[in-house]
């Protein structure tokens, strides 16, 4: 043995705890602490000193070449047991964990049965080093990650398949829903494991969950997907109709206002109005179609006509002048023993309803007023009675 000693850890980031191979050293071992590093020194079995970043000089009571010969009454093992323990105090991030089986519950939305799964990382930093040593490493060498997560595994899966099927049945939680909810489920389970992982002085810094394994592939989970997709997809596609719907009726509107816009322009320019027009169009349409003598009857002069205005007033009365003037002419004869007797009452009856449509069209279109309108209905009448 030298009569001086370095002792030192630069191992990797993956572990906990490690256990220096030299032990029995002399005194005035030098200890050397790195700054993400706590040391624990053990004398005779009692963890006596708790060093942080920095070197110390070590006084044990194994003492060069005197302690040799004290060593020869034991054996050749000296009687003054010394050792040093390295904690790891940098946060150890990624460590994965998983449930060993899955959680069976009662879907809350559908109410079949189904059983799901989670895992997820967590980070952990050893806090009290003296309590890690103490409750978890014993006189074991080394404390890495796995064996780290292996100790806390029991009461890690109890708590989280409690939890997940507690908060899905309380909060009635969907399972087509329910990856909304890891972010709430890593907050609550963090601070429900907290205390445990402190009891051993570990520090659980995070918890994530980071996936719920579904039963896919099960019939009858596979059944009620379909049914859960399948209405947000129905009413998706009705939105989308009467959007469409909307838009199409917004598209006729702007044609309908486009060919308005369209037609007023022409008939400035040609100068006339709207109203001029539909007078024109009716009074045509009366002239056309109705017997001169019927017009006569009616007491219909060019005055009236010339009253739809301009140049379709003049056009209007003209073609009406025509139509009377050839009623006022000659009748050619015709024996009275060719035309037979007839009773006329139902006849006269049904021109005056066609006469009185006529007069109405015109008071429509804007021909007739309300008084000219009235004083040739009183004629009408007068005329059959």
């Amino acid at each position: 043995m030298a009569i001086a000693e370095v002792i030192k850890y630069e191992g990797d980031n993956n572990t906990f705890v490690w256990k220096h191979p030299c032990e029995d050293f002399n005194s005035l071992t030098q200890l050397i602490v790195h700054e993400s590093q706590e040391a624990i020194f053990f004398m005779n079995g009692q963890a006596l000193d708790l060093f942080g970043a920095g070197r110390y000089t070590l006084e044990t009571q194994n003492i060069p070449k005197i302690g040799k010969l004290l060593n020869r009454t034991t054996g050749d093992q000296t009687p003054f047991h010394c050792e040093v323990y390295f904690i790891n105090k940098t946060e150890q991030m990624a460590i994965k964990w998983g449930t060993d089986s899955k959680v069976q519950y009662v879907e809350p939305t559908y109410g079949f049965p189904i059983a799901i799964g989670a895992s997820g990382e967590m980070s952990l930093r050893a806090e009290d080093s003296r309590k890690l040593l103490i409750k978890l490493i014993g006189t074991e060498n080394f404390l890495g990650r796995e064996k780290m997560t292996s100790f806390f595994r029991a009461f890690l899966m109890t708590r989280v398949k409690t939890y997940m099927a507690q908060y899905m049945k309380n909060n009635a939680v969907s399972i087509f829903e329910i990856d909304e909810h890891m972010t709430v489920f890593s907050q609550s389970l963090h601070k429900q494991l907290v205390p445990d992982f402190a009891d051993y002085g570990v520090a659980l810094e995070r918890f994530f969950f980071t996936n719920i394994v579904k039963p896919d592939g099960d019939r009858q989970y596979e059944k009620f997907k379909e049914l859960h997709f399948r209405q947000y997809a129905d009413i998706a596609e009705a939105k989308l109709r009467q959007q469409t719907s909307v838009i199409d009726a917004q598209t006729e509107a702007q044609k309908t206002v486009i060919a308005s816009q369209a037609m007023a322009t022409k008939r400035a320019q040609e100068g006339y109005t709207y109203q001029q027009e539909r007078g024109f169009d009716v009074a045509q349409d009366v002239a056309r179609n109705e017997a001169v003598g019927q017009f006569t009857n009616m007491g219909v002069g060019l005055g009236t006509m010339a009253g739809v205005g301009g140049a379709v007033g003049g056009v209007v009365g003209g073609a009406v002048n025509t139509a009377i003037n050839s009623a006022n002419a000659p009748a050619q004869s015709v024996p009275a023993q060719a035309v037979p007797p007839q009773d006329t009452t139902g006849d006269e009856l049904a021109a005056f309803k066609k006469k009185l449509e006529k007069l109405s069209m015109m008071k429509e279109a804007g021909i007739l007023s309300d008084d000219e309108f009235a004083e040739m209905k009183k004629q009408l009448l007068t005329s059959i009675l």
